[in-house]
């Protein structure tokens, strides 16, 4: 047991420099210990190094270590004044034996958790404590422990309530007195036998004349709710020495009223007294923690380019050229499917109220398709030129080079750039450039040295769509259509058919291919040959420019009511019924990979007979579109004939309303071929093919309106959002369906207008965003958002089975609360009776009747309160 401190002990400071001890009571009350021990501060370290942990090594039941003089000699050694023991350095030194005792004080009594015993007899008197027959504890100690003598009991009536409980006899003890006659004391006992079937027993039994009936019965229970123990330990790695004070420090009366006499804390109270006012009247004038930073708009313009967007997507490069698109919007953009970090993305003019110099609204600009590439971010690679701005393009999977695009004029558009792949892929680290000036236009300026490419064809302007083309799409190498929109076997294994939809309320399909009937002399290929070496225009498609027509048009007609809709975006299923349903088909990956090596020759395709081609009885013809107006159609593109024998496009199958106005994103899941993401105004929607009740998810409302959207390319549940404001959403459906799992403010300070996602390698991922302003940002994607787990594809897969029964059982709940309602109607109308129909004038007078009563009410509760005024006309009266 540690020595108890007494007010009579004390130890002095200058003790320690003899080794001598010393009971000088005026110097005792200095350090508040005897001066035979020393308390300590021991560090983790020191702890660790002597074997003395807190709690432990040494705990509360065994508080006591023996410690080596020669190990403390040593350790003073080895790290001199940083040693926790440099205080007690001479003490050790003179210490007369070989091993000095340290004593763990959990509980502070000498302001320390450690203390060292300076003298051989106190390490005895400690550790061999005297044992006295009768201590003698004096009342100042006895108080110091917390303990006190109890207290006379005083009587406030419990006894007599104990006194009623407890069992006593009620009534007088019956006395029975034995006998027997005095001559049979000592008489001999005669036995006899007998036999033993007369024997009778005497079984108890109930008298039923003598009952007694219990009708009262006192007795006690107490309830006592159940006790549960439990406890839970958290492992640390790091071990640290903390503490927690539990019982508060309080001063006494004397001290509080002392400090509240001080001067200096009188001056400090009336010094800030007027500052706290001032603050006060401040914060209710206005907010004084709005944040005028974020305010001013600059904290976006500094994420931009630092690349500290968030913890998820990071700024990877950004393109921009003031040259190209000043004043101009990006309206598509495709990364470039074969070559390493190049991009393609179109521009459109900005609206007259949109641009901000007026005199620049009125100048004829030429329209462009840039190609930008990551080795070169601040200047264009390639430009396709373009007869008009184009909304929508998109690269030719079987053939790179060949690009087809629509414009705002209606018209489709074909590009052929095999002579700049090499320039293209000079762009790319480690390879050199090498540009073919051959094939540059002639107004090309020789101080921009930038490639023009001019268009190698466009369609009829008289057979093309008479409003702009908003999406485009190539037909996968697997199948092909004919004039009356049956799918067929393609032999080529080349995408050769084209499909545009427009808001003049069709879909076109295009064919790339020469057709028979179409011949060419020897002059006419010699003239061909004569204009590619004066122009530099391929003549890929020289036999479609400008006498281009569709294959064939699909109208959509409105199913109710009179009228077409206005098609914006498409999705049709790329893989034919009998494939697999885990990606691409074997046909289509084995098309794209001899695509890899052998590149077809466009000019050489012609178009089959359809004698020939076999048709495809189990594809699925159908696709989804969404309009101008916010409806997502499901129809077929195959033309029926109607009563008179004629061909004509199919009335949709259904129609839903499930976005406010123009749909932008039409896009089928790369996981699942039947589940497509739909995007307009303020949601976004979820659905199944074959599921016709509607959406299977659909989200709340925003207050954003989200402009693009997309779906992961390597995780099933991930896809992102643009939104109105510059902001981008990462969402995940296996952890939040309410809200997006994480949210990219200050993307751009512009609208997005198109997201895209592209996938450099297996560890690395990036999403080009681009905005109104004409910027090209790409985010690289971290790979929590990148990496799927082993089962996500299957716990998506059950999910949407889920949403699809929830669905289903939503509709028949509907149908069954809606007739259930009917039948309701019905039967009030039966147990009510014929009411008669009142003419104008009765209900006139009915609310006439119901009005004076209102005034007259008004009036007794004003005048209640002693506000009422008499109008003049009753006065006068």
């Amino acid at each position: 047991m540690p020595p108890k401190r007494s007010k009579s002990v004390a130890s002095s400071a200058g003790s320690k420099k003899k080794g001598k001890t010393t009971e000088s009571p005026a110097q005792g009350e200095k350090l508040g210990h005897p001066d035979d021990i020393l308390p300590m501060v021991l560090t983790s370290a020191t702890q660790e190094l002597f074997g003395c942990r807190a709690d432990e090594d040494v705990t509360g039941e065994s508080p006591y270590k023996l410690l080596k003089k020669d190990d403390i000699i040593q350790d003073l050694k080895t790290r001199a004044a940083v040693s926790d023991f440099s205080p007690a350095k001479q003490i050790v030194l003179d210490y007369p034996e070989d091993e000095l005792l340290l004593v763990f004080d959990r509980d502070f009594t000498y302001d320390q958790l450690f203390y060292l015993v300076l003298t051989p007899e106190a390490k005895d008197r400690i550790l061999n404590p005297p044992q006295p027959e009768a201590p003698e504890v004096c009342e100042n100690e006895v108080n110091k422990t917390g303990r006190s003598e109890p207290k006379p009991w005083i009587s406030l009536g419990s006894e007599q309530e104990i006194d009623e409980e407890s069992f006593k006899e009620s009534r007088e003890k019956l006395w029975y007195k034995f006998s027997r006659v005095r001559r049979k004391f000592g008489a001999p006992v005669c036995f006899s036998e007998r036999n033993i079937d007369a024997y009778m027993e005497c079984v108890p039994f109930q008298d039923s004349r003598f009952r007694i009936k219990q009708m009262q019965r006192d007795c006690g229970m107490q309830a006592v709710p159940r006790m549960q123990s439990s406890s839970s330990q958290t492992q640390w790695k790091f071990k640290r020495n903390i503490f927690t004070q539990y019982t508060p420090r309080e001063l006494s009366d004397g001290d509080k009223e002392n400090i509240h006499q001080r001067e200096n804390l009188k001056h400090f109270c009336n010094s800030v007294t007027p500052r706290v006012l001032q603050s006060l009247q401040q914060e209710e004038i206005m907010n004084v923690f709005f944040d005028d930073w974020k305010a001013l708009g600059t904290a976006g313009d500094d994420a931009d380019w630092s690349g500290k967007i968030s913890e998820g997507l990071m700024l990877y490069q950004a393109f921009t050229d003031q040259k190209y698109t000043k004043d101009k919007k990006i309206s598509s953009i495709n990364w470039h499917p074969s070559i390493y970090g190049v991009l393609a993305v179109a521009l459109t003019e900005k609206k007259k109220e949109e641009v901000m110099d007026e005199s620049s609204a009125f100048e004829v600009r030429a329209s462009h398709i840039v190609f930008y590439s990551f080795s070169d971010p601040s200047n264009p690679q390639l430009l396709l030129e373009c007869p008009d701005d184009i909304f929508a393009f998109e690269f030719c999977p079987s053939d790179p080079n060949i690009i087809v695009g629509g414009c705002v004029n209606g018209q489709v558009v074909l590009w052929d750039i095999s002579a700049h792949v090499i320039h293209l892929q000079g762009t790319q680290p480690g390879k050199k450039a090498s540009l073919n000036t051959d094939t540059f236009d002639l107004d090309d300026n020789k101080e921009n040295k930038t490639p023009v490419v001019r268009y190698c064809a466009v369609s009829a302007l008289e057979s093309s769509h008479k409003a702009p083309i908003t999406d485009v799409q190539w037909l996968p190498p697997t199948f092909e259509v004919t004039k009356l929109g049956l799918p067929v076997e393609n032999k080529n294994n080349v995408s050769v058919q084209v499909i545009t939809c427009s808001p003049d309320c069709t879909l076109m399909f295009w064919d790339v291919r020469v057709t028979k009937l179409l011949s060419q002399s020897g002059s006419d290929r010699k003239q061909n040959a004569d204009q590619k070496t004066s122009y530099g225009v391929p003549e890929t498609f020289k036999h479609l420019d400008r006498t281009w027509k569709p294959l064939f048009k699909v109208s959509l007609p409105k199913i109710d009511t009179g009228g077409e809709y206005a098609p914006l975006k498409f999705s049709l299923e790329l893989y034919t019924c009998n494939a697999n349903n885990t990606g691409r088909t074997k046909e289509g990956a084995n098309e794209n990979d001899d695509g890899s090596k052998v590149v077809p020759d466009y000019s050489q395709l012609r178009v089959p007979s359809a004698k020939t081609l076999a048709t495809l009885e189990d594809f699925n013809t159908r696709l989804y579109i969404g309009t101008e107006d916010g409806e997502i159609i499901y129809t077929d593109w195959k033309l029926v004939k109607d009563d008179s024998g004629r061909q004509q496009s199919a009335k949709p199958l259904h129609c839903f309303r499930t976005h406010h106005w123009l749909v932008n994103t039409v896009q089928r899941s790369p996981f699942y071929k039947d589940i497509i993401l739909t995007m307009g105004s303020w949601n976004f929607a979820i659905w199944k093919e074959g599921v016709m009740e509607g959406p299977i998810v659909t989200s709340p409302s925003s207050e954003q309106v989200c402009t693009a959207g997309c779906w992961s390319p390597s995780r099933p549940a991930v896809f992102f959002i643009g939104k109105d404001d510059g902001s981008i959403e990462v969402w995940n459906l296996l952890e939040k369906t309410g809200e997006p799992l994480q949210v990219h403010a200050h993307i751009t300070d512009a609208k997005i207008t198109c997201i895209k996602p592209w996938t450099a390698s297996s560890k690395q991922h990036f999403l080009a965003v681009t905005d109104d302003l004409g910027m090209v940002r790409v985010l690289e994607i971290p790979k929590t958002l990148y990496a799927p787990s082993r089962s996500e594809n299957l716990s998506v897969k059950k999910y949407f089975k889920l949403e699809e029964d929830r669905l289903k059982d939503f509709i028949k709940r509907d149908e069954l609360w809606a007739k259930q309602k009917k039948e309701a109607e019905e039967l009030k109308k039966k147990m009510d009776p014929y009411k008669p129909v009142k003419s104008p004038t009765e209900n006139d007078e009915e609310n006439m009747k119901e009005y004076n009563v209102h005034l007259e009410l008004e009036e007794s509760v004003l005048k209640s309160l002693g506000l009422w005024t008499a109008p003049a006309d009753t006065e006068d009266t």
